[in-house]
């Protein structure tokens, strides 16, 4: 479910771009700002880099049915959903500085107006994704100073989303409880 709620926000996200610049290109890449060899990757350039920089786990979560019933009338045991919120962060690498900022205005529109997503605000929504939550992320200089240290990079005009809630279930039957088929309303002496 992270691949697929990060490719379709780049997805979306790029197709918000083009309309709203006029333009025939994708503007988005989902991808590392470095890569591995501490090199800036080609694709990168005159792109909005979108890079997953950080996933925590949600622990406040609600009550979940931890049983499903099956046809035969008895129940299959698995492990609660687990959610995560992701941190994204949006990066506008372009040669020209104003064309940076320029994009980055878009990019916040296209968060301030699609502050969820689910499949009445859009059909093409993967399966296995319900919603998807975007808030901005606040951070102080000094850790965006320190991100952009920690990933190698040179700061570029940028902005971090958290996508929230994301659902991963494996539905792995952990084991397999009987229904109960008959009751006994017998006193005991």
């Amino acid at each position: 479910m992270i691949n697929d709620s990060l490719w379709f926000t780049s997805k979306l996200l790029g197709q918000f771009l083009k309309n709203r610049l006029a333009l025939d290109d994708d503007l988005t890449v989902l991808n590392y700002l470095v890569d591995t060899s501490g090199v800036f990757p080609k694709n990168n350039k005159n792109k909005v880099v979108l890079s997953l920089i950080n996933i925590e786990k949600e622990t406040n979560q609600p009550f979940y049915i931890r049983n499903k019933q099956l046809n035969d009338g008895s129940y299959s045991s698995f492990n609660e959903t687990e959610r995560y919120n992701l941190d994204l962060l949006i990066s506008c690498n372009f040669d020209d500085y104003s064309e940076s900022l320029k994009t980055l205005d878009v990019v916040i529109n296209f968060f301030q107006v699609n502050n969820y997503i689910d499949a009445t605000s859009s059909s093409s929504i993967p399966p296995g994704l319900n919603r998807l939550e975007f808030e901005y992320e606040k951070i102080s200089y000094h850790q965006m100073h320190s991100l952009w240290t920690a990933m190698g990079a040179k700061y570029q005009p940028s902005i971090i989303y958290k996508i929230k809630l994301i659902k991963v279930q494996g539905h792995e039957t952990t084991e397999i409880i009987p229904g109960v088929s008959q009751i006994n309303n017998t006193a005991a002496p």
